[in-house]
C-alpha cells in the first residue's frame, strides 16, 4: 500500500502566526483590490510570517496577496536519497527566509538542481480557512517548474480569495522509471518518484494549509498537461484520495503503452543501460553526476534517437504502472469519486506545430500531401508500430472530409494540428470525461477553451489555459502570443472565477457565464470559453465538436476504450 510521509510528530498541527497584515477574508470570486490603508497596515506589520510542520518562515507582501517561495516541502534527493521514497524537510530553527523561488528541478537543458523540492504560497492572508488551489505543473514529466512566472499565483490568490499552492517535483530520469534494485527500505517502494512528490506535496499542503490561511479540508488539486494527467491519478490513489475534494483537470495526457509510458520491463532495461554505461550498478547511479545522468537518459530515451534502446515511452515518458503508485492507467481504473472539471483547449495541437513549438516531440511542418501523409504515419507508429502508408492516408482523408464539412482549414499545416492535438488530448480528455459522466458518481463539467491567440501564432494551443487561469498572459514572454487587451482580461476573469467558485462550492460560476450544468455526454452541455467574435458572449453553453473525428481514433482502437 502507497503511503505520504507524515510530518513530525513534534510539529504536526503547528499553529500559524498572525501577520497583522489580514484584511478580512473575501467573499467570492473577482473580490476587489486592498485598499491603500489595508496595504499601509501590511507595510506596517512587517514581513508576513508563518509556521509551517518544520519551521517559520517569512515571506513578502504584495498587491493584496502574502507570498511564500521555496518553502522546502520535502528533503533534498540527492545522494542515496536518489531515487528513494521523498522523506520529510529536515526542521529548522530560527525564521526561514521564503521571499525567493528555489531552484527548478534538473531541467533537459541542464539547468536546475535536484536540491529543488520546494513549494510557493500565494494567500490573501495567514487567517481564515479558504479553499486551496494546488496546482501541478506540466512539462511532458522532463521539464517545467513550479516557479515559472506563468504560475505565479498572485493574481489569481486575490481574485478567487484562496490559497494557491504550487511546486516542484523530480522529472525525467530522477523521477520517472522503475527497478526493484532501488527498492527504499524504508516504504518498501522502488518506481515513479516524481508521482510520489506530488503525493508528499499534497500531503504537505493539507498538513499546513491552516498556516496559510487555508482550510485543510478544501484542497482542489488542479494540473495542466502532464500535471493534469498526474492529478487525475492522485486523485485515484488511496493514500491521497483523502486529501483532495476536488480535481481540475486540464489537457491531461492521459497515459498508455506504448505511446506514452514505459512497460515495466522497459523501465527495468533503461535503468540497466544506464547502470553498464558508467560501468556501475543500478544502484551506483545514484552516484553520477546528474548532469551526466540526465544526459544519457534523454540519449537512450528520445522520440526519434537511433540510440533509442526501448519500445514504449515513444512519446512521453511519465509515470510506469508499478502496482503501487501507479496500479492501472486511468482508463483501465473506475472514474474518480471526487466532482471533476475538465478543460481541453480547441486547437490542442498548435502548441505543437505553431512558431514556438517544443522540441524535440514537434517535427517540422508538412510542406505539401506527400510530407504530411509521411508525418501522420510516423505519428500512428507512436501508438501502433505496424501502421502503414495507407492508414495514414485514411486518417488525413477523414480529417479533410470533416474539415471541408465543418468550414475547417485544410492546408495540410491545419490537419497536422488537429490530428496531434485530438490522438493525444482532446480525444482522451473527452472519453475520460464521458466514462465520468455516465458512472454518475460525482458531478462533471466539460469545458473547451476557445480563445484564440494571435498571428503568427494559431488556434487556440495546449498550455494557453494557464496564462489566462493565472493571469499571466499580461507578461512580457507571453503578450504577443496571448494578447493583453479588454477580451483577454475577459477571459482571464472568468475562467479564475469559475475554477475559483468550482474550488469553494463544487459549482464552477462566474458574472461572465452563464449557468453551467453538469456534463452530459451527447448534449449541449459543455461551456465554451472564448471564440465566439469580436460581439458575442465570452461564454456560451453548446455542444462540443468534431465528432467524426473522434470516433476515428475510436475506430482505429487508438490508446484507451471508448467510454
Amino acid at each position: 500500500m502507497a503511503t505520504v510521509y507524515a510530518a513530525p510528530a513534534e510539529t504536526r498541527g503547528a499553529t500559524r502566526i498572525e501577520t497583522g497584515a489580514q484584511t478580512g477574508a473575501r467573499t467570492g470570486a473577482g473580490a476587489a483590490t486592498e485598499s491603500e490603508s489595508g496595504a499601509a497596515t501590511r507595510a506596517a506589520a512587517g514581513p508576513p510570517r508563518a509556521r509551517t510542520t518544520a519551521g517559520e518562515v517569512r515571506g513578502a507582501a504584495g498587491a493584496g496577496v502574502l507570498a511564500f517561495r521555496g518553502v522546502p516541502y520535502a528533503a533534498p534527493p540527492v545522494g542515496p536519497l536518489r531515487f528513494a521514497s521523498p522523506r520529510p524537510p529536515a526542521p529548522w530553527t530560527g525564521v526561514r527566509d521564503a521571499t525567493a523561488y528555489g531552484p527548478p528541478f534538473c531541467q533537459p537543458t541542464g539547468a536546475g538542481s535536484e536540491d529543488a523540492l520546494h513549494a510557493n504560497v500565494w494567500t490573501p492572508a495567514t487567517t481564515g480557512s479558504r479553499p486551496v488551489l494546488c496546482y501541478v505543473h506540466g512539462g511532458a514529466w522532463i521539464a517545467g517548474s513550479g516557479n515559472l512566472p506563468t504560475f505565479d499565483g498572485s493574481w489569481l490568490a486575490a481574485r478567487t480569495d484562496a490559497v494557491v499552492v504550487t511546486f516542484n517535483y523530480r522529472l525525467g530520469v530522477f523521477g520517472f522509471g522503475l527497478h526493484e534494485d532501488l527498492t527504499d527500505p524504508e516504504t518498501g517502494s522502488f518506481s515513479n518518484w516524481g508521482l510520489q512528490d506530488q503525493a508528499a506535496a499534497v500531503q504537505w499542503v493539507h498538513d499546513n494549509a491552516a498556516a496559510f490561511g487555508g482550510d485543510p479540508g478544501n484542497i482542489t488539486l488542479v494540473g495542466t498537461s502532464a500535471g493534469g494527467t498526474s492529478a487525475h491519478q492522485l486523485a485515484l490513489l488511496p493514500a491521497t484520495r483523502r486529501l483532495i475534494r476536488r480535481l481540475v483537470a486540464i489537457s491531461a495526457a492521459h497515459q498508455w503503452e506504448p505511446a506514452l509510458a514505459f512497460t515495466a520491463e522497459d523501465a527495468r532495461g533503461v535503468h540497466a543501460a544506464l547502470a553498464a554505461r558508467f560501468a556501475t550498478t543500478v544502484p551506483g547511479l545514484r552516484e553520477v553526476p546528474a548532469s551526466e545522468l540526465g544526459a544519457a537518459w534523454a540519449e537512450l530515451t528520445a522520440p526519434r534517437s537511433k540510440g533509442r534502446i526501448v519500445a514504449s515511452g515513444r512519446a512521453f515518458r511519465g509515470p510506469v504502472r508499478d502496482g503501487e503508485w501507479l496500479p492501472a492507467f486511468e482508463h483501465e481504473r473506475p472514474a474518480p469519486d471526487l466532482p471533476v472539471l475538465s478543460v481541453h483547449t480547441r486547437t490542442e495541437g498548435a502548441f505543437f506545430t505553431g512558431p514556438s513549438a517544443p522540441t524535440p516531440l514537434a517535427p517540422p511542418a508538412p510542406a505539401d500531401e506527400a510530407e504530411l501523409t509521411s508525418l501522420v504515419q510516423d505519428f500512428l507508429r507512436y501508438g501502433l508500430p505496424g501502421a502503414a502508408a495507407s492508414l495514414a492516408e485514411r486518417c488525413v482523408a477523414v480529417y479533410r472530409e470533416a474539415a471541408l464539412a465543418e468550414g475547417r482549414p485544410t492546408r495540410p499545416l491545419d490537419l497536422w494540428t488537429e490530428i496531434w492535438g485530438d490522438a493525444f488530448f482532446r480525444h482522451p480528455v473527452l472519453r475520460t470525461a464521458e466514462r465520468h459522466a455516465r458512472a454518475g458518481h460525482s458531478p462533471s463539467y466539460v469545458m473547451e477553451f476557445a480563445h484564440p491567440v494571435r498571428a503568427p501564432y494559431f488556434g487556440t494551443p495546449h498550455e494557453a489555459t494557464s496564462k489566462f487561469l493565472f493571469g499571466t498572459h499580461r507578461l512580457p514572454e507571453h503578450v504577443a502570443e496571448f494578447g493583453d487587451g479588454p477580451a483577454e482580461r475577459e477571459i482571464a476573469g472568468i475562467l479564475a472565477d469559475l475554477v475559483g467558485s468550482f474550488a469553494r462550492t463544487g459549482v464552477p460560476a462566474s458574472p461572465g457565464a452563464p449557468a453551467w450544468p453538469r456534463f452530459s455526454p451527447g448534449r449541449p452541455t459543455a461551456l465554451i470559453l472564448g471564440g465566439h467574435g469580436a460581439h458575442a458572449p465570452a461564454a456560451v453553453i453548446g455542444a462540443l465538436g468534431k465528432q467524426r473525428q473522434l470516433r476515428f481514433w475510436d475506430d482505429l482502437g487508438w490508446g484507451l476504450a471508448p467510454a
